[in-house]
């Protein structure tokens, strides 16, 4: 099959040559087309991408502003292959990457597939920290981290791969972000297209570096989760109230000080010391185990937060989500 790699990126152009260094360094023998799509940025990537067209097949558009979303369709509507890889563009692709789908895809084939993603060791701390919350089994971050069951894998954008069939009889990826992702995952399952998890497909994922960027971030996953369970309620789970439920049981543990019941919050103090040893170990590094407790405590701040206010606006309001939360909705 010949893949065609679909990268949108907005002002980001030094992520580019990274994640473009990257695919010039693949051991995957076969030809393949990295599609790039500026998506209005005022600092484009266009001369970083002339740079390794004797190294790769780029192709290179120059879109107006519409998301994420949008740049990927657009992308994956311009792009030659018959099988899209979807990465964003603060992703590094290991050398092995393509030729672990290849294999796996001719061994299982799928019309959507997703990978994990890891850090590398030359991340800054805040970046492994955040790695680490995002992954971890202790926290939700399982999903990103390769351990959600394989039949009902909801694969995630920033390493993701889509049939052109899926693609066009599925229209891609809607105008909501985040979460456009399992949205078009959850649309995929009811048209009858399965999708799964390839544990040897991994990126480096750097995200956010800026705490406030990062709950920033994390809190619009949480609003977007419940829209997505009114729009899909057969797929809805009791796990996405795990964060919400966190948050309460926490502030209902400061409560209950006030009647000299101290029992909780001890639980919840012991469960941040389980996530800095479990960090501190994987990462040798006590300083990033203690960040790794910073990332967890605005992890689940930011999405328990944003979950409950989308609750309340979307199940119990019956509010419009595009009237209730117009930041999460890019104009078609």
């Amino acid at each position: 099959m010949y893949f065609s790699l679909i990268v949108p990126v907005y002002n980001r152009p030094e992520e580019i040559n990274e994640l473009l260094e990257s695919l010039s360094q693949t051991d995957y023998k076969q030809p393949f087309q990295v599609v790039i799509v500026e998506d209005g940025s005022s600092n484009p990537c266009r001369d970083v991408t002339d740079s390794y067209r004797l190294k790769l097949n780029i192709s290179y558009y120059f879109k107006e502003n519409a998301g994420p979303g949008d740049s990927r369709n657009f992308g994956m509507e311009k792009a030659k292959g018959d099988y899209f890889l979807i990465f964003d563009s603060d992703c590094i692709v290991p050398m092995h990457y393509l030729s672990e789908v290849d294999k796996a895809l001719r061994e299982d084939y799928c019309d959507c597939f997703g990978g994990p993603d890891k850090a590398l060791g030359s991340f800054s701390d805040v970046q492994k920290a955040i790695n680490f919350a995002m992954t971890s089994f202790l926290t939700t971050g399982g999903v990103r981290g390769g351990s959600e069951k394989i039949d009902k894998f909801q694969p995630r954008s920033f390493n993701m791969g889509l049939s052109r069939k899926a693609f066009e009889q599925s229209g891609g990826f809607g105008n909501i972000h985040p979460g456009e992702d399992p949205e078009l995952a959850m649309r995929l399952w009811r048209m009858g297209f399965q999708t799964r998890l390839i544990p040897s497909a991994y990126v480096y994922h750097k995200r956010r570096v800026d705490w406030e960027k990062f709950t920033t971030q994390v809190n619009k996953f949480g609003k977007a989760r419940p829209i997505l369970d009114s729009r899909f309620p057969e797929y809805a789970k009791l796990t996405y109230w795990f964060p919400s439920v966190f948050i309460l049981g926490f502030y209902a543990s400061l409560l209950l000080l006030i009647f000299a019941q101290d029992f909780p919050l001890k639980m919840y103090f012991l469960y941040f010391f389980l996530i800095f040893l479990v960090s501190t170990f994987q990462n040798r590094s006590f300083r990033i185990g203690f960040l790794s407790i910073i990332a967890v405590w605005r992890q689940f701040m930011g999405y328990g937060h944003g979950f409950l206010e989308s609750f309340v606006k979307i199940k119990l309001r019956k509010q419009k989500p595009e009237t209730a939360f117009p930041e999460l909705f890019f104009k078609s």
